[in-house]
């Protein structure tokens, strides 16, 4: 009997530029983060904001988004970067894989939301409307783990189990040829959970940051579970891998808070964001502007100075006067 399985990539480098080498994880990153850069970008504009003043605070995003993910990776798994035979500057080749979602999560919300508040615009709007776009891009990144024979589950002999090379394996598992493919489960959970929340957007009219809290409700709740059958080294704290403590009060956290914002702000409005443009124009010029008002004044003071010999207080008295008489009886 012919055993069921996933076949190991076939390749893991796309092309080679002298001696640069670009690898398939690279290319699904990228894809990801346009995937979610324009549909995000379509989502805001729907919901009255400005796609110009998107691009800045989603650039921010992208930026801190990618930073976090690394220091997530590389400090939940410092063992692999630094210690004897290590080579720390290892931890900045980021092409050959080794990104934290939490990680990312954290950075790319603390760029909105630093932006956002410093230009007056809601950021929770700004953060609903990007949420179901992450979990797609989510799903797209878990296919870069598939070409680097990564984030791979315990030992399975199911059908749909993967075939890791056995350069790949971890340490005490070189014994086995498949594994649960945890990252095929992951972006499916992804996709699934996109659908839902799209749905429960449109038909419960969610607004105010309760999406991108059903968002943070439904990934950490799936990847808890997921993080219970992957064996590659992370930090064990009490025995528990660290992901799964940091997942499960994210979840509980999240929890509390929608509940929050659900008896906080029960209405809805047609465009959350609408007037996006015009905040973020005017911050951004607000000094320009202030010189231009003062320059105007000057020279409306400049125009209605009087010309006659007398003083101008009397000018101006006059008409208060005459008005006075004829409203009197």
């Amino acid at each position: 009997m012919i055993g069921l399985y996933i076949p190991p990539p076939p390749f893991r480098d796309l092309f080679h530029i002298g001696p640069l080498n670009i690898h398939m994880y690279s290319l699904t990153m990228v894809t990801a983060i346009i995937v979610a850069f324009v549909w995000s970008t379509r989502r805001v504009v729907q919901k009255g904001g400005d796609a110009d003043a998107f691009e800045g605070i989603g650039l921010a995003a992208v930026i801190c988004g990618v930073i976090g993910a690394r220091l997530y990776h590389v400090i939940t798994q410092a063992e692999w970067y630094f210690g004897p035979g290590r080579d720390p500057w290892n931890a900045l080749r980021i092409w050959d894989g080794g990104l934290g979602v939490i990680g990312s999560i954290i950075g790319g919300a603390l760029a909105v939301w630093v932006i956002c508040r410093r230009k007056g615009i809601s950021t929770a709007d700004v953060t609903d409307a990007i949420a179901p776009t992450v979990l797609v891009a989510q799903a797209i990144g878990r296919v870069g783990n598939y070409f680097n024979q990564e984030a791979f589950g315990k030992p399975t002999t199911l059908p749909w189990g993967l075939k890791v090379d056995p350069a790949y394996r971890p340490a005490g598992y070189s014994q086995y040829e498949t594994f649960h493919p945890t990252f095929v489960y992951e972006g499916l959970w992804n996709l699934l959970g996109c659908v839902l929340i799209l749905w429960a957007e449109r038909r419960f009219k969610l607004q105010h940051g309760k999406v991108i809290t059903l968002y943070v409700m439904w990934y950490s709740f799936g990847r808890f579970f997921i993080e219970l059958i992957r064996i590659d080294p992370v930090t064990v704290i009490l025995g528990v891998r660290i992901n799964n403590w940091t997942d499960g009060i994210i979840f509980l956290a999240a929890v509390a808070v929608f509940i929050l914002l659900m008896r906080r702000f029960p209405g809805s409005v047609d465009q959350p964001l609408a007037g996006m443009g015009e905040k973020w124009r005017a911050k951004k010029g607000e000094s320009v502007s202030s010189e231009s008002k003062a320059a105007e004044d000057d020279t409306v003071d400049a125009d209605d100075a009087p010309d006659g010999d007398g003083p101008p207080d009397e000018q101006v008295d006059e008409p208060e006067v005459a008005t006075s008489e004829a409203v009197e009886p």
